[in-house]
């Protein structure tokens, strides 16, 4: 290592109480430095930030640490600055510790404009959001670009009423039951977990706990709470479709968030040693890995027709549904899917200040055919999350995609490049090999 720029680091690190490398150190030693202080340094920021931590099973010395000397948002900015100009004179050569020195180096890129976020010293645009924090822009497209899609949901579904509201009296056929709702999950859960295992080897530890919930601004969340344990969230605030039964198992349980987490804990934290994995940052790209691995994961359990299938013959009936109802309803679903960047380009308008609360709510019922009251949730989820909302379908886009160049295109070996991703230091500027 250049001793000038040493010098020079190690003069910056002491006037901040900062923990430098060391050319004396090995490679290990120094990354585990670098480890510990990005893991202070997400803390620090979460103390400024409620909703930036989103899982910590670390160490409680740095929570105790942090709260004792908490950092102001310049010193964070400053710290995280430091570490990226540390982590670019280490050079390694493994290809996983490249990996390792690249999610380091853009999640603190990510907590710097986070950080600038909160300061109210930068306001970023969603563009800029999905760049500055998540490492990567989703594609633009026209409302002009759904009308196809609408006409012909619109000729799916005859009436003089509004699209809006004849789309969703169609979906009101397939609410579950209030009553019903914890036996359709459990089962749902379950099948989504027996099809994970097939290909892929869960820790035998492992479990989660499952509540419901109301007033929040999501459908679903999870909670990680380390040692392969998950406490699982689903909002039944608004109605809840007989789709997304299996839709959240997939994307919360099984292969989404509770496996993918799971598995950074076994593979990384455990076995490496790599302390940073034990700290979530919710607001930086490895949320697009997370979420766009949950929900390529539904049809990746439930390929083709598999997913309509289980759900007639297992979940239907228990909700009292009519199974009669699932061709148009699969139809119904294929067509309102390819609505879902619409939501991107509301979301991008009303973030960016470009229209008010009740024409983003108006444009979210006509382009997306939610109720009003759903629209009014995801106004809540845009205010709360900003631009977070890329990583729902661009994430799921850019690891489809990734996932499905691999050599083998078989459905096991779709599944092993899956189980790699999840268990790998990857994020989306690491998605091209």
């Amino acid at each position: 290592m250049n001793k000038i720029i040493l010098l020079l680091f190690l003069t910056l690190c002491s006037a901040i109480s900062f923990k430098p490398v060391h050319a004396s150190k090995s490679l290990a030693d120094n990354y585990k430095t670098i480890s510990e202080s990005y893991i202070k340094l997400v803390l620090a920021l979460g103390e400024q930030d409620t909703y930036y931590v989103d899982a910590y099973y670390g160490d409680e010395k740095f929570q105790i640490e942090i709260k004792k000397n908490p950092l102001t948002l310049k010193q964070i900015v400053k710290q995280a600055n430091i570490l990226i100009q540390t982590l670019k004179l280490l050079n390694p050569h493994k290809e996983l510790i490249k990996l390792r020195r690249s999610y380091l180096q853009i999640q603190l890129s990510s907590l710097m404009a986070r950080a600038s976020m909160v300061s109210g010293t930068k306001k970023l645009s969603f563009d800029e959001q999905s760049r500055l924090l998540y490492n990567t822009e989703a594609p633009h497209f026209k409302f002009s670009d759904f009308d196809k899609t609408l006409e012909k949901l619109n000729q799916l579904l005859p009436g003089s009423e509004s699209l809006p509201v004849r789309a969703n009296r169609f979906k009101d056929q397939f609410i579950i039951p209030k009553d019903k709702l914890s036996l359709v999950f459990d089962i749902a859960i379950k099948e989504c977990r027996n099809r994970t295992q097939v290909f892929i080897e869960l820790l035998p530890n492992e479990n989660f706990t499952l509540e419901y919930v109301k007033d929040k601004p999501w459908s679903g969340y999870n909670w990680y709470k380390g040692n392969a344990f998950s406490l699982i969230q689903i909002n039944e605030e608004l109605p809840i479709y007989i789709s997304r039964a299996i839709d959240l198992g997939c994307h919360e349980g099984y292969p989404g968030h509770h496996t993918y987490n799971a598995l950074l804990e076994a593979n990384l934290v455990k076995k490496l040693g790599w302390k940073e994995f034990t700290v979530y940052p919710l607001f930086s790209p490895q949320s697009l890995i997370a979420e766009g691995s949950a929900n390529y994961g539904i049809e990746l359990a439930f390929p083709g027709d598999e997913k309509i299938e289980f759900e007639k013959a297992k979940l239907f009936p228990i909700a009292g549904i009519n199974p009669n109802l699932a061709d148009d309803y699969v139809i119904f679903s294929k067509l309102t899917e390819k609505l879902n960047y619409a939501g991107n380009e509301i979301a991008r308008l009303y973030l960016n200040g470009e229209i008010e609360p009740e024409k983003a709510i108006e444009l979210f019922q006509k382009y997306t055919l939610a109720s009003k009251q759903k629209a009014k949730q995801r106004l809540k989820f845009w205010d709360t999350y900003g631009a977070y909302v890329i990583n729902y379908n661009w994430g799921k886009d850019l690891v489809k995609n990734w996932v499905e160049a691999g050599t083998d295109q078989s459905n096991k070996g779709k599944w092993k490049r899956f189980a790699k991703l999840l268990a790998s230091p990857r994020l989306p500027s690491t998605l091209k090999d």
